[in-house]
């Protein structure tokens, strides 16, 4: 016979073990007499265990039924019993011991349905706040955006449109190209709500948002105790989230290069681990991955794998940037003006003919984002329910084919006419000075975004412009 601890506990260590673990307990033979009681039933039925103890359950427990449990062996739960003038909830469950039916066993969790609504009352707000999260939790994890949304009829658009409507029920990786603002996230998830995946997660993450310390943790998870305040338990990462779903992994230009190696034995193996785990966890997603740099140029200045960006690269989709897009413009920011709309409870907003036209003279280098921040700066000033030249940025409307700004900082052509050998030194600065020009006309004149394309400091940026006097 299997000794399995039981015997070695004292008989009123187990009393008090039941007194603990319950509340209040009953047990009676297949004749319905009580075999045993708690002092905890005892006291509440107004007796005692020695008085009780032998007894019929009937004579001790007003509207029993345990007796009745006790012969047809049927469970009843959570049911309303009268006693002492108040009514209790109780569950009775039979008792079969080797397969032959014994008895049966009664507990009671209330006294009365005040205890029961109290307890409610306590748990409740913890239901409410469990079922919110669950549900944001899976809100946040389906594609928000179909192909429907994806607005333009311009040949170069409709072609990449087209590209992920085909390859969407595919379950290769899919790489976008396309400057900042394009729609790139817009795309990934279409072709994820296109897909056969669909019913799955959609886990969008940005590489470029977080820290390189952080990302292989939040990319593949981490076991109890992998590092100073590791939760308890561990934690899944964002690829075992997104199993059987797909993943969009923005900004992939600016995975450092010791994540590049492990994502890509996750993409080879289609497994991961944990950090500070040791086993292989197997996931299957489809990676989406999308970046605005050249990965072509950073494989070969060693930027950048190149046998994760082959793995990658298996669809390519080029994204157009808007400046190439003139005849979406109008269908684009009627679009964005319908979603304003409702953030801005209006109805009926259109453009004036002016103002089409001036939108689709600038260039956008912000592309639909920018696009979306001019349309929301002209009706936060709006006055009716028409956009016209005077809700738009100062820079947008004194813009002509070629802006007051383009003459301002004309790029000086001499160069490329006048072939007369100069000093090295002047030379060079000649070429400066044009090249600060030009990153300023780029940026409409704003200098600190002309620093950042020219790739230097903005004190040094202003340093430059002083000297050589450009205002």
């Amino acid at each position: 016979m299997i000794n399995t601890g039981i015997d070695r506990i004292p008989h009123k260590w187990l009393e008090e073990i039941i007194n603990l673990s319950v509340e209040r307990i009953v047990v009676v033979n297949r004749e319905g007499m009580i075999c045993y009681i708690n002092s905890a039933y005892c006291e509440f039925l107004g007796t005692t265990v020695e008085d009780a103890t032998g007894r019929d359950v009937r004579e001790v427990i007003e509207n029993t039924r345990m007796h009745i449990v006790a012969k047809t062996g049927k469970a009843e739960l959570t049911s309303v019993q009268a006693i002492n003038g108040s009514d209790m909830v109780a569950n009775r469950y039979p008792l079969i011991v080797e397969g032959e039916l014994v008895g049966a066993l009664g507990t009671v969790m209330f006294r009365n349905p005040e205890e029961w609504w109290d307890y409610k009352r306590k748990i409740q707000p913890l239901l409410e706040e469990l079922k919110y999260y669950k549900k944001k939790f899976e809100n946040e994890l389906k594609s928000k955006y179909t192909f429907g949304d994806l607005i333009g009829k311009s040949p170069s658009f409709l072609s990449a449109k087209n590209l992920a409507e085909r390859i969407s029920g595919s379950q290769s990786a899919v790489l976008l190209l396309g400057e900042s603002g394009t729609g790139k996230e817009l795309f990934a998830h279409a072709i994820h709500d296109n897909s056969t995946r669909a019913s799955f997660p959609f886990v969008p993450i940005n590489c470029a948002s977080i820290p390189e310390h952080l990302l292989e943790s939040e990319l593949f998870g981490y076991d109890e105790g992998a590092f100073t305040g590791a939760k308890k338990g561990g934690r899944k990462g964002h690829f075992q989230v997104a199993n059987y779903g797909t993943i969009f992994l923005d900004e992939i230009g600016d995975m450092p290069l010791s994540m590049q190696s492990k994502l890509l034995r996750v993409l080879q193996e289609k497994e991961i681990q944990r950090v500070g785990g040791q086993k292989s966890i197997p996931v299957d997603v489809r990676v989406i991955a999308a970046t605005h740099r050249d990965l072509e140029k950073m494989v070969e200045e060693g930027k950048f794998r190149k046998d994760l960006y082959y793995r990658l690269n298996v669809i390519k989709i080029e994204i157009p940037p808007l400046r190439n897009r003139k005849e979406d413009i109008h269908l684009i920011a009627n679009n964005l003006l319908k979603k304003l709309e409702k953030r801005f409870f209006q109805q009926g907003i259109e453009l004036s003919e002016q103002v089409i036209e001036k939108l689709q003279q600038y260039t956008w280098q912000g592309n639909i984002r920018e696009l979306e921040n001019v349309l929301e700066r002209a009706i936060n000033v709006l006055d009716g329910k028409r956009i016209e030249l005077i809700h738009l940025p100062l820079y947008l409307r004194d813009q002509d084919k070629e802006t007051d700004f383009d003459l301002e900082y004309q790029v000086d052509k001499d160069v490329a006419t006048n072939h007369t050998v100069q000093p090295l030194r002047k030379t060079l600065a000649h070429a400066e000075k044009q090249a600060i020009l030009l990153a300023l006309r780029e940026t409409n004149g704003n200098k600190q975004e002309a620093a950042k394309l020219l790739e230097i400091g903005k004190t040094r940026f202003y340093e430059k412009c002083k000297m050589y006097e450009i205002k």
